[in-house]
Protein backbone atom coordinates (compact mmCIF):
# COMPACT_ATOMS: atom_id res chain seq x y z
CA UNK A 1 0.00 0.00 0.00
CA UNK A 2 1.34 3.45 -0.93
CA UNK A 3 0.90 5.50 2.20
CA UNK A 4 1.24 8.85 0.43
CA UNK A 5 -1.78 8.57 -1.86
CA UNK A 6 -4.93 10.64 -1.19
CA UNK A 7 -3.08 13.07 1.04
CA UNK A 8 -3.84 16.80 1.12
CA UNK A 9 -0.74 18.92 0.54
CA UNK A 10 -0.68 22.69 0.97
CA UNK A 11 1.26 24.56 -1.72
CA UNK A 12 2.04 28.20 -0.89
CA UNK A 13 4.04 30.20 -3.44
CA UNK A 14 3.52 33.72 -4.81
CA UNK A 15 5.02 32.73 -8.17
CA UNK A 16 2.09 31.50 -10.35
CA UNK A 17 4.34 29.46 -12.66
CA UNK A 18 6.09 27.72 -9.77
CA UNK A 19 2.78 27.20 -7.98
CA UNK A 20 1.21 25.60 -11.05
CA UNK A 21 4.25 23.37 -11.61
CA UNK A 22 4.20 22.05 -8.05
CA UNK A 23 0.43 21.50 -8.01
CA UNK A 24 0.50 19.67 -11.35
CA UNK A 25 3.34 17.44 -10.16
CA UNK A 26 1.55 16.61 -6.93
CA UNK A 27 -1.59 15.58 -8.80
CA UNK A 28 0.47 13.34 -11.06
CA UNK A 29 2.03 11.70 -8.01
CA UNK A 30 -1.33 10.96 -6.38
CA UNK A 31 -1.64 13.87 -3.93
CA UNK A 32 -4.41 16.44 -3.54
CA UNK A 33 -2.84 19.92 -3.69
CA UNK A 34 -4.39 22.81 -1.77
CA UNK A 35 -3.03 25.94 -3.45
CA UNK A 36 -2.62 29.48 -2.10
CA UNK A 37 -0.54 32.45 -3.23
CA UNK A 38 0.55 34.23 -0.06
CA UNK A 39 1.69 33.48 3.47
CA UNK A 40 -1.36 34.92 5.20
CA UNK A 41 -3.73 32.59 3.39
CA UNK A 42 -1.36 29.67 3.95
CA UNK A 43 -1.36 30.27 7.70
CA UNK A 44 -5.17 30.52 7.86
CA UNK A 45 -5.41 27.13 6.18
CA UNK A 46 -2.74 25.50 8.32
CA UNK A 47 -4.23 26.94 11.50
CA UNK A 48 -7.68 25.53 10.72
CA UNK A 49 -9.13 22.38 12.28
CA UNK A 50 -8.76 20.17 9.19
CA UNK A 51 -5.46 21.54 7.94
CA UNK A 52 -3.38 19.58 5.39
CA UNK A 53 -0.77 17.48 7.24
CA UNK A 54 1.92 18.23 4.67
CA UNK A 55 2.89 21.72 3.47
CA UNK A 56 5.26 23.06 0.83
CA UNK A 57 6.06 26.68 1.66
CA UNK A 58 8.03 29.25 -0.28
CA UNK A 59 10.42 31.13 2.00
CA UNK A 60 9.72 34.58 0.54
CA UNK A 61 6.00 35.39 0.28
CA UNK A 62 3.88 38.49 0.79
CA UNK A 63 1.92 38.77 4.01
CA UNK A 64 3.81 36.11 5.91
CA UNK A 65 7.07 34.39 5.02
CA UNK A 66 7.34 30.64 4.96
CA UNK A 67 9.93 30.58 7.72
CA UNK A 68 7.60 32.54 10.02
CA UNK A 69 4.83 30.02 9.34
CA UNK A 70 7.29 27.29 10.38
CA UNK A 71 7.89 29.10 13.67
CA UNK A 72 4.17 29.42 14.33
CA UNK A 73 3.54 25.77 13.58
CA UNK A 74 6.36 24.76 15.89
CA UNK A 75 4.99 26.89 18.74
CA UNK A 76 1.34 25.89 18.23
CA UNK A 77 -0.49 24.22 21.10
CA UNK A 78 -1.70 21.57 20.94
CA UNK A 79 0.81 20.22 18.45
CA UNK A 80 -0.78 18.79 15.30
CA UNK A 81 0.62 16.25 12.90
CA UNK A 82 2.43 18.21 10.19
CA UNK A 83 5.42 18.02 7.90
CA UNK A 84 6.79 21.18 6.29
CA UNK A 85 9.07 21.43 3.26
CA UNK A 86 10.60 24.89 2.90
CA UNK A 87 11.18 25.84 -0.73
CA UNK A 88 13.69 28.61 -1.49
CA UNK A 89 16.56 29.82 -3.67
CA UNK A 90 18.65 30.52 -0.56
CA UNK A 91 21.27 27.81 -0.60
CA UNK A 92 23.74 29.02 2.01
CA UNK A 93 24.39 26.68 4.92
CA UNK A 94 23.31 29.39 7.37
CA UNK A 95 19.95 29.67 5.59
CA UNK A 96 19.40 25.93 5.73
CA UNK A 97 20.20 25.85 9.45
CA UNK A 98 17.89 28.81 10.07
CA UNK A 99 15.03 27.13 8.23
CA UNK A 100 15.41 23.83 10.08
CA UNK A 101 15.70 25.57 13.45
CA UNK A 102 12.53 27.51 12.66
CA UNK A 103 10.64 24.22 12.41
CA UNK A 104 10.93 23.10 8.78
CA UNK A 105 11.28 19.34 8.37
CA UNK A 106 13.00 19.52 4.99
CA UNK A 107 14.63 22.13 2.77
CA UNK A 108 14.48 22.13 -1.04
CA UNK A 109 16.43 24.52 -3.23
CA UNK A 110 15.05 26.19 -6.36
CA UNK A 111 15.18 25.17 -9.11
CA UNK A 112 14.49 21.66 -7.88
CA UNK A 113 14.93 18.38 -9.73
CA UNK A 114 11.52 16.68 -10.14
CA UNK A 115 12.67 13.22 -9.05
CA UNK A 116 14.45 14.55 -5.98
CA UNK A 117 11.45 16.73 -5.10
CA UNK A 118 9.14 13.73 -5.51
CA UNK A 119 11.32 11.65 -3.19
CA UNK A 120 11.31 14.35 -0.53
CA UNK A 121 7.53 14.82 -0.68
CA UNK A 122 7.00 11.08 -0.54
CA UNK A 123 9.30 10.84 2.46
CA UNK A 124 7.26 13.53 4.22
CA UNK A 125 4.04 11.66 3.50
CA UNK A 126 5.58 8.44 4.84
CA UNK A 127 6.53 10.16 8.08
CA UNK A 128 3.01 11.57 8.41
CA UNK A 129 1.68 8.02 8.01
CA UNK A 130 4.03 6.72 10.71
CA UNK A 131 2.98 9.54 13.05
CA UNK A 132 -0.67 8.70 12.51
CA UNK A 133 -0.09 5.02 13.20
CA UNK A 134 1.81 5.87 16.37
CA UNK A 135 -0.98 8.17 17.52
CA UNK A 136 -3.55 5.44 16.95
CA UNK A 137 -1.47 2.90 18.88
CA UNK A 138 -1.10 5.33 21.79
CA UNK A 139 -4.86 5.91 21.86
CA UNK A 140 -5.46 2.15 21.86
CA UNK A 141 -2.99 1.72 24.70
CA UNK A 142 -4.65 4.49 26.71
CA UNK A 143 -8.03 2.84 26.20
CA UNK A 144 -6.63 -0.50 27.31
CA UNK A 145 -5.11 1.09 30.43
CA UNK A 146 -8.44 2.72 31.20
CA UNK A 147 -10.12 -0.70 31.01
CA UNK A 148 -7.49 -2.15 33.34
CA UNK A 149 -8.11 0.65 35.84
CA UNK A 150 -11.84 -0.07 35.76
CA UNK A 151 -11.08 -3.70 36.59
CA UNK A 152 -8.99 -2.75 39.62
CA UNK A 153 -12.03 -1.69 41.64
CA UNK A 154 -14.24 -3.80 43.90
CA UNK A 155 -16.36 -6.22 41.84
CA UNK A 156 -19.72 -7.32 43.29
CA UNK A 157 -19.90 -11.08 42.74
CA UNK A 158 -22.63 -13.51 43.73
CA UNK A 159 -21.57 -15.89 46.52
CA UNK A 160 -23.44 -18.81 44.97
CA UNK A 161 -23.47 -18.59 41.17
CA UNK A 162 -20.37 -16.34 40.88
CA UNK A 163 -22.05 -13.91 38.49
CA UNK A 164 -20.79 -10.31 38.48
CA UNK A 165 -23.03 -7.26 38.75
CA UNK A 166 -22.18 -4.80 35.95
CA UNK A 167 -22.58 -1.01 35.85
CA UNK A 168 -26.21 -1.34 34.73
CA UNK A 169 -27.10 -3.39 37.83
CA UNK A 170 -27.44 -6.57 35.75
CA UNK A 171 -25.85 -9.86 36.75
CA UNK A 172 -23.69 -11.43 34.05
CA UNK A 173 -21.35 -14.38 33.75
CA UNK A 174 -17.70 -13.73 34.56
CA UNK A 175 -16.71 -14.43 30.95
CA UNK A 176 -19.19 -11.90 29.56
CA UNK A 177 -18.13 -9.21 32.03
CA UNK A 178 -14.42 -9.46 31.26
CA UNK A 179 -15.04 -9.72 27.52
CA UNK A 180 -16.86 -6.37 27.74
CA UNK A 181 -14.33 -4.57 29.94
CA UNK A 182 -11.03 -6.03 28.79
CA UNK A 183 -9.45 -7.47 25.67
CA UNK A 184 -9.46 -11.06 26.92
CA UNK A 185 -10.97 -14.37 25.86
CA UNK A 186 -11.55 -17.41 28.05
CA UNK A 187 -10.34 -20.97 27.52
CA UNK A 188 -12.39 -23.27 29.72
CA UNK A 189 -10.89 -26.13 31.70
CA UNK A 190 -11.27 -28.01 34.98
CA UNK A 191 -9.02 -27.38 37.96
CA UNK A 192 -7.67 -30.38 39.97
CA UNK A 193 -9.88 -29.63 42.98
CA UNK A 194 -13.10 -29.54 40.93
CA UNK A 195 -12.06 -32.68 39.07
CA UNK A 196 -11.58 -34.51 42.38
CA UNK A 197 -14.73 -33.28 44.13
CA UNK A 198 -17.14 -33.03 41.19
CA UNK A 199 -15.99 -34.90 38.09
CA UNK A 200 -14.64 -38.10 39.68
CA UNK A 201 -17.76 -38.72 41.81
CA UNK A 202 -19.94 -38.12 38.75
CA UNK A 203 -17.84 -40.55 36.68
CA UNK A 204 -18.10 -43.16 39.41
CA UNK A 205 -21.87 -42.71 39.58
CA UNK A 206 -22.19 -43.12 35.83
CA UNK A 207 -19.94 -46.19 35.88
CA UNK A 208 -21.98 -47.80 38.66
CA UNK A 209 -25.19 -47.02 36.81
CA UNK A 210 -23.82 -48.65 33.68
CA UNK A 211 -22.76 -51.82 35.56
CA UNK A 212 -25.94 -52.15 37.58
CA UNK A 213 -28.29 -55.04 36.57
CA UNK A 214 -31.40 -54.09 34.64
CA UNK A 215 -34.22 -53.08 36.96
CA UNK A 216 -31.85 -52.25 39.81
CA UNK A 217 -32.43 -49.00 41.72
CA UNK A 218 -28.69 -48.39 42.15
Amino acid sequence: MLEYLDLDVLVADDDPVQRHLIATSLKAWGFRPVVCEDGGEAWRILDSENSPPLAILDWMMPGLEGIEICRRLKAREPVKLSYVILLTARGEQANIVEGLRAGADDYVLKPFHPEEFHARVRNGARIIGLQRNLTERIEQLQEALANVKRLQGLLPICTYCKKIRNDGDYWTQVEAYFAEHADVRFSHGICPSCYETVIEPELERLEQAALAPPGSDE
